[in-house]
């Protein structure tokens, strides 16, 4: 029935390429994104000499498996990195062979961009975080704006960390909120109740011996 009704109907896409850097940062898949120019090739190059591994670079293959997207390089390209000024690069000869890695799920996209407009109070709390369809999954999203002085790397790493967190129940903006309304609440209850002080010209007696 399922064959049947599959060549009555288009059929679901359970493939796409997409345009961007995909590592293994602290055991999670991450597609960078974004336009050209904005320094991905850089930013993996960071992650690299941190340690992390590279999956592929310019064009991924997805492959949706049941509740997962799989990634992975297209044979051509495979080990390559292009660099702005630096052209191609061989990573498994620059990092060695560890630095590289077959194919990964994919966890988070970062998607690099231009300078945003300043964060509203929730976006302080929760940061640029969105979520990205992917043949038919939703995939977690983070904006990071390209701004001078920006460790983008490090951005990434504690990114990868909360996403972990976040996975085992744990936000870091919720368990804030909760502190901040536990202390506004504490600070509208009223205090304990001072004893009365004694009426001027009050004579003290004294206990008997």
């Amino acid at each position: 029935m399922a064959a049947a009704s599959r060549t009555t109907s288009q059929p679901p896409r359970d493939s796409t390429t997409l345009h961007g850097v995909f590592l293994e940062v602290f055991g999670q898949g991450v597609l960078i994104t974004g336009r050209s120019g904005l320094g991905k090739s850089e930013l993996a190059l960071e992650l690299l000499t941190r340690g992390h591994r590279l999956i592929a670079d310019d064009a991924v293959e997805f492959e949706r498996r049941g509740q997962a997207l799989r990634g992975q390089c297209p044979p051509l390209l495979e080990g390559f990195l292009e660099a702005r000024s630096l052209g191609v690069l061989n990573i498994r000869r620059l990092f060695g062979p560890g630095s590289l890695r077959k194919a990964a799920t994919l966890d988070l996209v970062v998607e690099l961009g231009a300078a945003m407009a300043p964060a509203s109070g929730m976006e302080r709390l929760s940061g640029h975080r969105g979520s990205r369809e992917i043949l038919g999954l939703s995939v977690v999203e983070i904006s990071i704006p390209i701004r001078l002085g920006h460790n983008l790397a490090v951005l990434v790493e504690a990114a990868c960390r909360d996403l972990k967190l976040r996975r085992q129940g744990y936000r870091a903006d919720e368990d804030f909120s909760r502190r901040q309304a536990d202390a506004i609440r504490r600070a509208g209850e009223p205090g304990p109740r001072s004893k009365p002080s004694k009426k001027a010209g009050q004579k003290k007696t004294k206990k008997p011996p």
